[in-house]
């Protein structure tokens, strides 16, 4: 079981329905689960089973008791993924915006995974039953590719590649702003957000996290540039840009209050490149901007001319 906590501490969440508040915490959320979590006594306040028509209280604790999923609410589902490359040992696939990597509260079917189990025959198991052949993941909103291990050798050879940085991951991103140099890079170290567990930022304590970047266009008001990870913390671009005043348009959780609303961050992992396990041979990627994104851009250009 996974617990989460949460503080009502902000005035603008007092009087909130808790069912309707609590996906606000967690986009993985919906307002039926939690109506479904609550009646099963898996939320509490201060320590006490509420109704889902309980209206927070100032310094109310919330407590959420994260509902286990079973293997066998994992199903094989058609979701044509599309494949970038694929052997004996590894694939690349790529991910679209808005679809989750694996099954998770909530999120039982619509998966990469779902999506893998139909299309592949073998994956890896040493992530578990609900993340088979998973090395690395994406977020929801974020778009493009992932390293898909077929066999248990070649996920261990994945992983030790991530460990090392060896690993080519390059993502595009549209930030806030207009960043007045051509290239940076942002060390600093990642943790939990100690006022919100839901969401990372840069802490002392944190794991070390680096981020590159270029600029690849100037608009008035925002900056289309490449990101390219030498390390892989949850969220690191999204917690970097906006460590650094420059938030992803878009992003519900580190963005600004007023950006464009495009379904989430303006982010698309473009390149993947990495060592076969097998042969040695190097293997790397890239996959277009998405139709969406592209218009976003496109937009942004008429807008500024």
């Amino acid at each position: 079981m996974e617990f989460h906590e949460f503080n009502i501490d902000d005035p603008a969440n007092v009087g909130q329905r808790i069912d309707k508040l609590l996906p606000e915490f967690n986009t993985e959320w919906s307002r039926t689960q939690m109506q479904d979590w609550i009646k099963e006594g898996l939320v509490k306040v201060n320590g006490k089973v509420i109704k889902s028509n309980y209206k927070t209280k100032s310094n109310d604790k919330i407590i959420v008791t994260e509902k286990e999923i079973v293997e066998a609410d994992i199903k094989p589902e058609n979701l044509n993924l599309n494949f970038y490359y694929e052997d004996d040992d590894v694939a690349i696939v790529y991910k679209p915006k808005g679809m989750v990597v694996h099954p998770s509260a909530g999120h039982y079917t619509g998966t990469l995974v779902n999506g893998l189990m139909y299309q592949m025959k073998d994956l890896s198991g040493i992530n578990g039953e609900i993340r088979p052949g998973i090395v690395h993941r994406i977020d929801k909103d974020t778009s493009g590719l992932l390293m898909i291990a077929k066999n248990d050798v070649a996920h261990r050879s994945l992983v030790e590649q991530l460990i090392d940085k060896s690993v080519t991951r390059k993502y595009i991103a549209l930030v806030h702003g207009n960043i007045p140099h051509d290239y940076g890079t942002v060390d600093a170290p990642i943790g939990r957000n100690k006022n919100d567990r839901q969401s990372m930022a840069v802490v002392d304590d944190g794991k070390d996290a680096i981020t590159h970047f270029n600029v690849l266009e100037h608009f008035n008001k925002y900056t289309l540039i490449e990101c390219q990870l030498e390390t892989g913390r949850t969220h690191q671009i999204r917690v970097h840009m906006k460590y650094i005043g420059y938030p992803l348009v878009g992003d519900p959780k580190y963005g600004q209050k007023k950006t464009l609303d495009i379904g989430g961050q303006a982010l698309h992992a473009a390149v993947i490149g990495f060592e076969h396990p097998v042969t040695q041979a190097y293997i790397e990627k890239t996959a277009p901007l998405p139709e969406e994104f592209e218009q976003l851009l496109n937009d942004i250009r008429k807008s500024d001319n």
